[in-house]
């Protein structure tokens, strides 16, 4: 089954972010200079996460895997924004974050820890406005 992936990138470096702009091009359409929308198969997706892990910096670029669900049944693209920038909070998502000097992943547990904060307090201000 093929599913619909943001895959949003911030590269610290000039030269990297043109090589991963020009890698991202073979794998899906460009919707932001930095925002492609991708349909992977699972093996798609790992074949684009390799390409990707050989040419970030893992300790100051990051790269977001967004997935929206399957290819079939979803109709059109629901993704708009106006204003404020489109939010990761309500969609599953995969992060390729730097590695510690012990190899493991850092900064994860941050992250996912950011957006359940942020979903509380989205939650509690929805609540005020009632």
């Amino acid at each position: 089954m093929r599913n619909t992936y943001l895959v949003c990138y911030d590269i610290s470096d000039d030269t990297r972010l043109r090589r991963v702009h020009k890698t991202m091009t073979g794998f899906g359409d460009r919707l932001q200079y930095s925002v492609f929308e991708c349909k992977f198969a699972q093996a798609d997706l790992a074949r684009c996460r390799h390409a990707l892990e050989k040419l970030i910096h893992h300790r100051e670029d990051q790269v977001l895997f967004v997935d929206l669900g399957p290819v079939e049944g979803r109709g059109e693209r629901v993704i708009t924004a106006i204003g404020r920038a489109y939010s990761t909070l309500d969609a599953p998502c995969i992060i390729v974050d730097g590695e510690d000097d012990r190899g493991e992943v850092a900064g994860t547990k941050r992250r996912v820890d950011a957006i359940q904060r942020a979903r509380m307090e989205r939650a509690e201000r929805a609540e005020e406005e009632e």
